[in-house]
């Protein structure tokens, strides 16, 4: 099993790093010793054949004397031996004059000049063989010097791979150290993240400086950790609410059967139940709603399909007995992707708002907003999807769907509370006309799981809600 750092995102980064140095610099510095073997081995070979040609070219022109030692013109290139065409040799150097032939090799006619090496008792040699002229009984100039260190050990080899080594084991611990300066933000927020429970959502991770993935890494948890606090905090809310509006009607309930047990005499049985099942019945409408509430945007009853918003308008129209006339003004063809039923329930909470409040008359407009229009609306100001998103624009535009009301204006500092579960504005405290207080906040998060925004606009003598979803 690998050890503990080698698992790690810093131990994988730095031996992939380590690795991949190693296998760039061992082929650079197997090839820069081939190169430079070559280099040395070129310029060695051109001091000899520079040295035996030009001895040869002194014996063509008789300026050397046989028998005498042959003057060095290059003091590095020292081994200097005239064979004959009988292998004796004629002439020599003073360090070459107790040396057997230096080379067995003899330049042809067509290939005057041979560079070789060969090794003596004492030492390897590079040399060149020059053929003093084309006749077959020429001599030939051998001139030669010692190898030299570099080409005869494997010191340059040595040298090359310790600085390999030393280069990729750079490599590897700048890796570790540049990776874990890198992570260390990180592993700060795991330790922030693993001290945040579900009790205090309010803590924060430590967002590092700069705007590279870290920064923003640490913006996104932030945001999350934003986001779950203040679900946390509705969550809390809700339940408090509902168990408050649910506590109501059970009170009066128990209330109405208590006395009815303790007096029956006194009781009118037909008006205790009549009482009862009103309050079993806004028992029945608050569970309704709550259980609809869970139910949107989860997979439950999510089927989605075309709906045609106007022929959905004029069928729930149809079905309905309101004492408030509607008047309609409806445009064709607007067609939006969700779930049918929960649009229905949007506008049906909506209608019913609208006559609760409405004086003499309530209306339905229905319009598309073409694609890249400017809308009328700021979506700065107004409820976003479940994510922070603005509403989500379509490919045919944004169907609009407005519903106004002759009744009270709503004032600017309500117009987003009244979105909230079981909020109700002093005009629809009485149980009669406020309803659930639910009706509302369905319609939002109808909305919000459809990419889309319900919200309150400016209206004259009345109000207006207008939702917004993105039309196909």
């Amino acid at each position: 099993m690998a050890p503990r750092w080698a698992r790690s995102l810093r131990g994988r980064v730095t031996l992939i790093t380590t690795a991949v140095a190693a296998l760039v610099l061992i082929p650079v510095g197997v090839a820069g010793m081939a190169v430079a073997r070559t280099l040395v081995a070129a310029a060695v070979f051109n001091d000899t054949r520079d040295t035996a040609e030009r001895i040869a070219f002194e014996m063509r022109g008789g300026a050397l004397p046989m028998g005498a030692a042959i003057p060095v013109p290059n003091p590095s290139v020292d081994l200097i031996q005239i064979i004959g065409p009988d292998g004796h040799i004629l002439a020599t150097s003073d360090a070459a004059r107790n040396l057997p032939p230096l080379s067995d090799v003899r330049p042809t006619a067509r290939d005057r000049v041979v560079n070789t090496t060969t090794c003596l008792p004492t030492e390897c040699v590079h040399l060149s063989a020059v053929r003093v002229t084309l006749f077959s009984d020429s001599p030939i100039v051998y001139a030669g010097r010692s190898s030299p260190d570099v080409l005869q050990t494997r010191t340059l080899e040595g040298v090359v791979f310790s600085e390999i080594t030393l280069l990729t084991a750079l490599a590897g611990w700048a890796t570790w150290l540049v990776t874990g300066r890198a992570l260390h933000p990180v592993a700060t927020m795991r330790a922030e993240l693993d001290a945040v429970y579900a009790g205090d959502l309010s803590k924060r991770v430590t967002q590092p400086p700069g705007d590279d993935e870290v920064s923003q890494l640490a913006r996104s948890i932030n945001g999350t950790l934003a986001r779950l606090e203040r679900s946390a905090e509705q969550q809390r809310q809700f339940a408090s609410d509902a168990s408050h509006e649910l506590r109501t009607p059970v009170a009066g309930l128990r209330a109405q059967l208590e006395t009815a047990q303790l007096y029956p005499e006194d009781t009118d049985v037909e008006a205790v139940v009549g009482s009862a099942l009103r309050d079993t019945d806004r028992l029945e409408a608050i569970i309704n709603d709550l259980l609809l509430l869970a139910r949107i945007g989860s997979q439950v009853d999510m089927v989605r399909e075309p709906v045609d918003l106007a022929a959905l308008v004029r069928h729930e129209l149809a079905v309905r007995c309101d004492k408030v006339p509607v008047r309609v003004d409806l445009v064709e063809g607007v067609v939006v992707e969700g779930v049918r039923l929960q649009l229905a329930r949007v506008l049906t909470n909506l209608l019913d708002n609208a006559q609760r409040h409405a004086e003499r008359m309530v209306r339905v407009e229905l319009s598309r907003e073409p694609p890249g229009r400017d809308s009328r609306h700021d979506s700065r100001d107004g409820p976003k999807d479940r994510v922070g998103r603005e509403v989500v624009e379509g490919p045919r535009g944004i169907a609009v769907l407005a519903v106004e009301n002759d009744g009270m204006e709503i004032a600017g500092a309500d117009r987003e509370r009244i979105f909230e579960r079981f909020t109700r504005l002093d005009a629809a405290r009485s149980r009669d006309s406020g309803g659930t207080g639910l009706g509302l906040a369905i319609a939002r998060d109808v909305a919000m799981a459809h990419r889309g925004q319900i919200r309150v606009e400016d209206f004259t003598g009345g109000a207006r809600f207008v939702l917004r979803l993105p039309a196909v």
